[in-house]
């Protein structure tokens, strides 16, 4: 792989996963020893169960620590000369109240009222009472437990046992130590650690005077967290969402060619029982990545990315399509005469909101060729049926391709006598388009014509069956015979005659399953069609994915991972109040695990969501949320309850990207600052 510096040169088009690049260093550090320094505490605890700690803490310790911002990391340490190797960890919450604090108040009240100085060399206080106002209370939310099993650190997500508060001294981590906690999945999981990546920083809040004063501390995820996964990103606009997608897109990607260079030396491509991932947890095949670009955001440069998108990071990997002709861009649209089904299922996506019954009905029709074509009957009924579908879309204006100016179906002679145009004409031998029409208007006018009603008591059934008498009132625009006003008929198919393509092409859905399943970026440009055509698109391609990933599943053929994201989700995705499950991206929520389909998704309120794809959700990067309704949701679902008032407050020059993080493999949220998206390694 052809490298230049710190940079790739572009016609390999990605970069390869920044591994931890001192994991070794912090899988040795100790972190009993390396956080229970004298330098390091910040106060001794006065209560403890198994979810709360409270603390005693003094103005001094916090000053000699940089702070204690809420969301800090602490360790209380069990100090018994018999085993001191326990240790809990804490998050800082809130003030707490101390039994003194009743008489402090009175006592700083009474300072106050007599004008007495109370800070500085010039304070008139006494030393002790100095130092009872200088100590405070703190919560602490306890997240789990450190603890060493033969000479091994590990940690459990709860309190198996705690013992009286005076056991307890209170320290905050920095340095290795805070590294060593943040990272904790990647060092539990250290088969996958090679494959690392680092998306950010740890930051506690939105002011840093203090933290400023402090050494980075990095944190890394396993891209393995995303596959087959559901991601969530919350914020408002320009909170930083899209940059955190695209940094999980080149973790992704990074990944996805790893696995690629894997298969070429190994030459495993064509195992069918095969695991996930291997023993270094690359996955077994590469992995397929569609975007569904609402803002054309990915599928075209910004500024924003200093001058490289996605789409010029990875574009030997990249194809990208739009629901309009532009150059770069594969369009997506489909050949309604040629791809009868895919055409038709386009149609019924577009017109299922119709509550006219002729609309339904016309829905309803089976244009599916039967599989038993010994059934002449079933097949010249469905030859009627695709004929008066195709005379629809002539008399609608789709273009007609080549090779369909001529269509030939079964008619039959009594038949044509009654149309009888330009003499005695015969389907059978081919007519135009516009004859088909004729024909077809005709026969559905003098439908109460004697021959039908013969034909009907001699086989038992109608000469039109009702799928061919649901086309006949979409093309003629009346129900039978020439009574009643005109419908809208077909005139309601005139918003996809953009979506039809007369050119005999691979349909685009084809065409972007076989990129993904290849490993592939697509990118479907949706930023220049309309609200419904985003919907259609969207669920027709989701749809179309899910199905084929089932039939493998089904059929015992391997599924490489794919991996959905939708920015603007709540325009796409079903309301918190739809109760129906069998929509494409709730089946893909609860069953797309299995499928190896992974979901990201990204809006700004979390009520918009439907909670069945919440409830189903394991990775979460939310930034700020401006209103009480949203985080009181969000309070749902882990340990956010304990950011709620930090989420809300927010400054726009200051905290772009400025996430509290939760991710699969970790047990607890980390606050990170997210790094910016760039072409650097």
């Amino acid at each position: 792989m052809e490298k230049s510096g710190e940079y790739v040169t572009k016609t390999q088009g990605w970069i390869p996963l920044n591994s931890y690049p001192n994991l070794e260093e912090l899988k040795s550090v100790d972190i009993f020893e390396e956080s229970r320094k004298e330098e390091f505490l910040v106060g001794r605890p006065f209560y403890i169960d198994y979810d709360t700690a409270m603390l005693l803490i003094a103005d001094s310790w916090k000053e000699k620590v940089n702070g204690i911002p809420p969301g800090s990391f602490l360790l209380a340490f069990y100090e018994n000369e018999e085993n001191t190797s326990e240790a809990l960890l804490l998050r800082a919450l809130k003030p707490a109240k101390l039994p003194m604090d009743g008489d402090s108040l009175s006592s700083m009240i009474e300072c106050y009222k007599d004008d007495l100085k109370t800070a500085g060399l010039e304070s008139q206080l006494d030393v002790l009472t100095k130092s009872e106002f200088g100590f405070s209370g703190l919560e602490c939310r306890i997240l789990g437990t450190f603890y060493k099993q033969e000479n091994k650190t590990i940690f459990g997500a709860d309190v198996e046992n705690y013992y009286s508060a005076n056991n307890y001294n209170a320290y905050k981590p920095e340095g290795k130590a805070l590294e060593y906690i943040v990272n904790l999945s990647n060092l539990e999981n250290q088969k996958g650690t090679q494959n690392s990546e680092k998306i950010g920083e740890v930051r506690y809040s939105s002011s840093t005077r203090f933290q400023h004063n402090l050494n980075p501390v990095p944190v890394y995820i396993n891209p393995k967290d995303f596959l087959g996964k559901r991601t969530a990103l919350f914020g408002m606009t320009r909170t930083g969402k899209s940059n955190s997608v695209k940094k999980i897109i080149q973790t992704t990607a990074c990944l996805s060619r790893e696995a690629q260079e894997k298969i070429l030396d190994s030459e495993i491509a064509s195992d069918v029982d095969v695991k996930k991932f291997d023993e270094t947890n690359i996955p077994k095949f590469p992995v397929g990545q569609i975007i569904f670009d609402v803002n054309g955001e990915y599928a075209n440069a910004n500024m924003q990315d200093e001058g490289t998108a996605i789409f010029e990071l990875f574009k030997e990997d990249v194809e990208r399509f739009s629901v309009v002709d532009k150059e770069g861009f594969k369009v997506m649209k489909t050949n309604f005469f040629k791809d009868i089904l895919t055409g038709f299922e386009l149609v019924k996506d577009y017109l299922k909101d119709s509550n006219s019954d002729y609309v339904k009905n016309f829905l309803a029709v089976n244009l599916e060729k039967p599989e038993n074509d010994s059934s002449r009957s079933e097949m010249i009924r469905c030859q009627r049926r695709i004929a008066a579908y195709q005379c629809i879309l002539y008399v609608s204006g789709f273009d007609v391709p080549t090779g369909f100016e001529i269509i030939r179906f079964q008619g039959n002679k009594e038949v044509n006598q009654i149309v009888q145009e330009d003499g005695n004409i015969d389907p059978t031998q081919g007519i135009t388009l516009e004859q088909a029409v004729n024909w077809f208007t005709v026969v559905w006018e003098n439908y109460e014509n004697e021959y039908f009603s013969k034909y009907k008591k001699r086989n038992g059934h109608e000469w039109a069956d009702d799928g061919l008498k649901a086309l006949l009132v979409m093309l003629t625009r009346r129900y039978e015979g020439k009574r009643g006003s005109r419908l809208t008929g077909y005139g309601k198919l005139n918003g996809l005659k953009d979506r039809h393509s007369s050119k005999s092409e691979i349909p685009f859905i084809n065409d972007i399953k076989e990129a993904l399943r290849e490993g592939k970026i697509v990118i479907v440009d949706l930023s220049q069609g309309k609200p419904e055509i985003q919907k259609l698109y969207s669920e027709r391609l989701c749809n179309a994915i899910f199905q084929d990933s089932m039939d493998r599943f089904v059929a015992n053929q391997p599924n490489n991972f794919i991996q959905f994201y939708f920015e603007e989700a709540h325009n796409l995705f079903p309301k918190k109040e739809d109760k129906n499950l069998d929509q494409i991206y709730n089946r893909i929520a609860k069953e797309g695990a299995k499928l190896n389909l992974g979901l990201l998704y990204a809006t700004q309120e979390v009520s918009s969501i439907s909670a069945n794809i919440l409830k189903n959700t394991q990775n979460w990067f939310i930034s700020h949320l401006n209103n009480n309704t949203e985080l009181r949701e969000l309070e749902n679902y882990y340990d956010f309850v304990d950011f709620s008032k930090s989420l809300l407050r927010f400054s726009p020059n200051n905290d772009k990207g400025f996430v509290r993080m939760k991710m699969y493999s970790n047990p607890f949220v980390v606050p990170v600052q997210i790094d910016r998206f760039t072409a650097k390694v």
